[in-house]
C-alpha cells in the first residue's frame, strides 16, 4: 500500500530545517550573493544543527539518514537559498562515493573525522574540456607500486576553495574511456594540489565553484576510493543518489518564487483591482503550484526508491528533469507576475532566477537526462499493449443472417492498418494497394498451449 505521510520525526526534521532557512540562511543570502562568496559561518551551522554528513551510515557511528530526508533539508534550505543549498548538500556528494566504496579503513577513518569535527569534502569529476562525458576525461592516475601519482586539472568543482578533502576521478589511460577511470581521496593541502579562485558565476554565488591542479599528486594506497575500471561506475551509482536532490534544490526555489509570486498578486494593484483577481493571473498561480507539487512527489520517489535499495536511475533522471525544467517554468512566471519589479534587484526574484539557471546544467545536463530516459524507453520499457500490427480493431459489420457483430476471421494490413474479414486476406489492400502477403491474422487470437 503507497503512503504519502512522513513520519513525526520527518516532519520535525523539515521544520527544523525551515527555521533554520528562514534565520540563519534567508537573512544573508544577498549578503553572500553580492560578495560572491560562501559562508563558511552558515556551513558549519548547517554542520552544528545537523543538516550535513547526516547520510553516514549508523554503523560508523552516523545518523543514517536516508534520501527523503535529505530531499526534505534540501527543498527547506534551497527555499532561501539555492547557492547555500548546493554547498551544504555538497558534503554528501562528497561523501557519497565513500559510501559506496569497499575501502573499510579509509571508511572508518574519513566518516569519524568528519562527525568529530567541522571539514568539507568535494567530489571533483569534471574536467575543463569535459563535463557530463564522464568517461572522456584526461586527469591522469599513474600507478607507481601500490600508490598513485595524479596529473591534470579538474574544473567547475563546488567548494573545491574551501574542501579539506576532494574525491578525484582520474584515468590510467584516456584511451580506455570508462575502463580506466579510478577515484582517489586527496587532501587539499597535499603536495602538488593547486586551487583556483572562485569561478565568477552567473548564479549560485554564494557556492564556491573553483578549479583544482594536480602536479604529480601521490595518493597512498589506502586512499582509493576504487581502482581503476571501477571508477566509472561508482560516479555512475554516485549521480543516481545525488541527482534527486538537485530536483529537491529546484522544488524550494520554485516553490519560493511561487510564494512571493502569490503575495505580490494579493497586493499590487492594477485597473481598480489586485492582480490576483485577474483570472490570467490566476491561472499562472494554479499553473505553479501543480508543477511544484508534481516535482516534490518525484523527487520523494526517487528518494524513496534509493532508500529502499532498488534500481532509482530512471526515477532520478525525471525528478532532476522535471524539477530543473519546473524551477525554471515557475521563476520565469513569478517574475512575469512581478513586473518591472521583479527584473530589479529590489526584489528577490532576479537572484533565484539566475540561480535555478544552473539545475539543468550540473550533474547531468537536461540533454544527458533526456538520453537516459529514450535509452530507457526504447531498450528496457516493457509495452503493456500489443505491437500495431497484432492489433485486431474489431468493427461491426453486417453479416450473411443481417446480424451486426465483430466477423469471422480478422487480417491487418500491416502496412496502413484495413482491417479484414474473411477465410483468407484480400489479393491486395483496398486503400494502400499492398499484396495479401502483407496481412496479418490478428483474430480470433492465438491461445498459448
Amino acid at each position: 500500500m503507497l503512503s504519502f505521510s512522513l513520519s513525526p520525526e520527518q516532519k520535525a526534521l523539515r521544520q527544523k530545517a525551515r527555521e533554520f532557512a528562514l534565520k540563519e540562511v534567508l537573512p544573508w543570502a544577498w549578503y553572500y550573493d553580492e560578495k560572491d562568496e560562501v559562508s563558511l559561518t552558515l556551513l558549519q551551522k548547517a554542520y552544528q544543527a545537523g543538516f550535513m554528513n547526516g547520510d553516514i551510515p549508523q554503523k560508523y557511528g552516523g545518523q543514517g539518514k536516508g534520501l527523503i530526508e535529505a530531499a526534505l533539508v534540501t527543498e527547506e534550505i534551497a527555499a532561501a537559498c539555492p547557492g547555500t543549498a548546493t554547498s551544504i548538500f555538497d558534503n554528501s556528494l562528497g561523501l557519497t562515493p565513500l559510501i559506496l566504496c569497499e575501502n573499510e579503513t579509509l571508511k572508518r577513518k574519513i566518516f569519524s573525522e568528519l562527525l568529530r569535527e567541522f571539514k568539507l569534502i568535494c567530489f571533483a569529476t569534471s574536467e575543463p574540456t569535459m563535463g557530463s562525458d564522464v568517461a572522456g576525461m584526461q586527469c591522469r592516475a599513474a600507478a607507481d607500486g601500490e600508490d598513485f601519482v595524479l596529473t591534470g586539472t579538474k574544473f567547475w568543482i563546488t567548494n573545491a576553495g574551501v574542501a579539506d578533502y576532494l574525491v578525484v576521478f582520474a584515468t590510467v589511460d584516456p584511451a580506455l574511456k570508462h575502463k580506466g577511470i579510478g577515484a582517489f581521496l586527496v587532501e587539499r593541502n597535499r603536495p602538488g594540489v593547486s586551487v583556483s579562485p572562485p569561478i565568477p558565476k552567473m548564479g549560485q554565488r554564494c557556492s564556491n565553484t573553483a578549479g583544482v591542479h594536480l602536479q604529480g599528486v601521490r595518493v597512498p594506497k589506502e586512499q582509493v576510493v576504487a581502482p581503476p575500471g571501477q571508477g566509472f561506475v561508482l560516479a555512475m551509482r554516485t549521480f543516481e543518489r545525488t541527482r534527486p536532490i538537485i530536483g529537491a534544490f529546484a522544488v524550494g526555489a520554485a516553490r519560493t518564487a511561487m510564494e512571493f509570486a502569490l503575495d505580490y498578486a494579493k497586493r499590487r494593484h492594477a485597473f481598480g483591482k489586485t492582480l490576483a483577481e485577474y483570472q490570467a493571473v490566476q491561472f499562472k498561480l494554479a499553473d505553479m503550484i501543480q508543477q511544484v507539487e508534481t516535482a516534490r512527489l518525484l523527487v520523494w520517489k526517487a528518494a524513496w526508491e534509493t532508500d529502499q535499495g532498488l534500481d532509482n536511475g530512471l526515477s532520478a533522471s525525471i525528478a532532476k528533469l522535471y524539477g530543473a525544467e519546473t524551477a525554471m517554468k515557475v521563476v520565469q512566471e513569478a517574475l512575469q507576475i512581478m513586473g518591472g519589479y521583479g527584473y530589479t534587484r529590489f526584489y528577490p526574484m532576479e537572484k533565484f532566477f539566475r540561480d535555478i539557471r544552473l539545475f539543468a546544467i550540473y550533474e547531468g545536463t537536461d540533454e544527458i537526462q533526456r538520453t537516459i530516459l529514450a535509452a530507457h524507453t526504447l531498450m528496457k520499457y516493457g509495452s503493456v499493449m500489443p505491437p500495431l500490427e497484432d492489433l485486431p480493431m474489431l468493427r461491426p459489420i453486417e453479416t450473411a443472417t443481417g446480424e451486426k457483430g465483430p466477423g469471422g476471421t480478422a487480417w491487418r494490413c500491416r502496412q496502413c492498418g484495413h482491417i479484414h474479414y474473411g477465410n483468407e486476406p484480400p489479393d491486395f489492400c483496398p486503400y494502400c494497394f499492398f499484396p495479401k502477403t502483407m496481412f496479418k491474422k490478428v483474430w480470433p487470437a492465438r491461445t498459448e498451449g
